[in-house]
């Protein structure tokens, strides 16, 4: 058992998070979220109250994991939690297979499924979600969210709030600017400046980015 977890966020990818704990064996999960539907969506583990609740929650629940979808969100919650004292683990599904020679931050969720192979670095709070592939000596920045099904070849390097789109893939040895969107199924073949969102194949600026 790994003792209690608290999950900050008990939207869709929160519930996702909580599940995948509960298969790593925390023997105690519960959310808190400010969402006053939170309470409505389904969930076997309880919602505690709003995320301001957290440092009255310290002494009780020293493990938390900030878990939504929005990148600088995330980002802000995980060094909320990090200021108040929580321990910030990560939360890797046992399904997914992490080379014992890769680096994994604090506070990342690693889905069901995914890969990350030898020589990858993965820093604080990012999200590596379901059937995604980090191959050989990738560098994922802080708060970046890898979407289900993409696939990273060798040596790509991903910036810190990087959105990558579902079943995006990107070529071996690019390098992808902070913040940088890339949509869905969109195929990344050279570098990609910061900021801006791409789309197609290959990956070009949308029009409203032009």
């Amino acid at each position: 058992m790994r003792g209690p977890l608290l999950v900050l966020g008990r939207g869709g990818h929160g519930r996702v998070v909580a599940d995948a704990a509960s298969d790593c064996g925390y023997d105690k999960i519960a959310f808190l979220d400010d969402s006053p539907q939170a309470e409505d969506l389904p969930s076997p583990f309880p919602h505690l109250g709003p995320i301001s609740m957290a440092g009255q929650l310290l002494h009780m629940w020293p493990q938390a994991i900030a878990a939504v979808g929005n990148n600088t969100l995330r980002e802000a919650l995980f060094l909320r939690l990090v200021g108040l004292g929580f321990e910030a683990p990560s939360v890797v599904h046992p399904s997914a297979v992490v080379s014992r020679n890769a680096q994994i931050g604090d506070g990342v969720f690693v889905a069901p499924t995914a890969v990350i192979n030898v020589g990858a670095k993965v820093a604080n709070a990012v999200i590596i979600n379901t059937g995604a592939r980090i191959d050989h000596d990738c560098v994922i920045g802080a708060a970046s969210h890898i979407a289900p099904g993409v696939t990273l070849s060798g040596g790509v390097t991903i910036g810190s709030k990087v959105w990558l789109g579902t079943g995006c893939a990107v070529r071996q040895g690019v390098t992808i600017g902070d913040e940088a969107v890339i949509g869905v199924g969109a195929a990344v073949v050279s570098d990609l400046a910061p900021a801006r969102t791409y789309i197609g194949v290959p990956a070009r600026p949308s029009e409203k980015h032009q």
